[in-house]
């Protein structure tokens, strides 16, 4: 057996809230985590737009249904969630969901005025942020990995070389049950692995987008 490759043209979906024009002071690109799709997840944004934030929501390219087939039938539950990439053919997925970005951003922004630009990476969407981030170092101005760490396998001098030139914040709440110990201790060690010190922003909540928080970001 011989596994090949091939390419074709794939559309795909982004989501937007608010207007780019002569009064938008800020645009960002917010990547959700595991099993979110995009229309849900910008909504948690919504107060940006009273800000005059121009705020874009693109979504991991595989989708699935959250609940197995047998409970599917069950419960009649249907919902429908996205990743950005699981470990089947991960480097490939990375490179789609890469230009997939890259599209979008380059759709959305084209050859609008400068306006600063923020990427938020969500849980698994940190990864993809940073990923990203790394990949087109001159589009944004600061980073923002919200319940998420680094990716492990990135390179570690070129992140330092990148993000010692931008903003680099990082967000997490007090009682996020998936910020464990040992999660935070890797959290810990691959900042040191990227010689750099963050500011690191801490709420009262889970795994969530923090209202009070958020709008201290703008």
């Amino acid at each position: 057996m011989t596994e090949k490759t091939i390419e074709f043209q794939f559309q795909a979906r982004y989501y937007q809230l608010g207007l780019l024009n002569e009064t938008t002071r800020q645009v960002w690109f917010v990547l959700h985590g595991y099993g979110q799709l995009a229309r849900y997840f910008l909504k948690k944004f919504e107060s940006l737009n009273e800000h005059s934030v121009c705020v874009i929501a693109p979504e991991g390219l595989s989708r699935f249904y959250l609940e197995p087939v047998e409970s599917r039938a069950v419960t009649g539950n249907n919902r429908v969630g996205a990743t950005w990439m699981t470990a089947e053919n991960r480097l490939m997925d990375i490179d789609n969901y890469l230009h997939y970005l890259d599209t979008v951003y380059h759709h959305v922004i084209g050859s609008t005025r400068k306006v600063p630009v923020t990427i938020v990476g969500f849980s698994q969407g940190a990864a993809t942020a940073t990923r990203w981030a790394i990949h087109q170092p001159e589009i944004f101005q600061r980073l923002i990995l919200w319940a998420g760490i680094f990716p492990t396998d990135m390179d570690f001098k070129k992140a330092h070389s990148i993000f010692s030139t931008k903003e680099l914040v990082m967000v997490y709440g007090k009682q996020d049950p998936y910020l464990t110990d040992s999660r935070l201790k890797e959290i810990t060690a691959l900042t040191e692995k990227l010689n750099l010190n963050p500011p690191v922003i801490t709420f009262d909540g889970g795994h969530e987008i923090d209202q009070s928080t958020l709008l201290k970001l703008i």
